[in-house]
C-alpha cells in the first residue's frame, strides 16, 4: 500500500526539511513525531480530536484484558483492606478545561 499526502495549500510544506513523517517499522505503517490536532490547529497532547470519533476496528488500552494473561481472582478482604488505605477525593473541572471540552457540570 501507498499513502499519498497533499497539501490543499499550494506552499503549506514549503520546508522539506521539517520532515516529521516516516515510515513505520512495521510494514504498512507512518510515523510522525510531534502533536496532531483533527478540527484543532493548537493540539497539546499526542492526538487531539475536536469532535466524535469513529472506530471501525478494536482499540487497544494498557488496561484492556486483550494485553493481559495470568489473569486471576483474588482474596476480596485483603482487596477492601487496601481501598480503605487509598485516598479518595472529590473535585470540580476548572471552567476553562470544562468550557473547552464541552461538560456542562462541573
Amino acid at each position: 500500500k501507498k499513502i499519498f499526502f497533499q497539501a490543499s495549500n499550494p506552499g503549506q510544506f514549503e520546508n522539506d526539511s521539517d520532515v516529521l513523517w516516516q515510515r513505520g517499522h512495521v510494514p504498512e505503517t507512518i510515523a510522525y513525531h510531534g502533536r496532531v490536532g483533527i478540527n484543532t490547529d493548537a493540539p497539546d497532547e499526542a492526538l487531539v480530536v475536536c469532535g466524535n470519533a469513529k472506530v471501525m476496528g478494536r482499540v487497544m488500552h494498557p488496561s484492556d484484558s486483550r494485553a493481559k494473561q495470568n489473569i486471576r481472582e483474588v482474596d476480596t478482604n485483603e482487596q477492601l483492606r487496601r481501598i480503605t488505605q487509598m485516598r479518595l477525593v472529590e473535585y470540580d473541572y476548572k471552567p476553562e478545561f470544562a468550557s473547552v471540552m464541552g461538560i456542562k457540570d462541573t
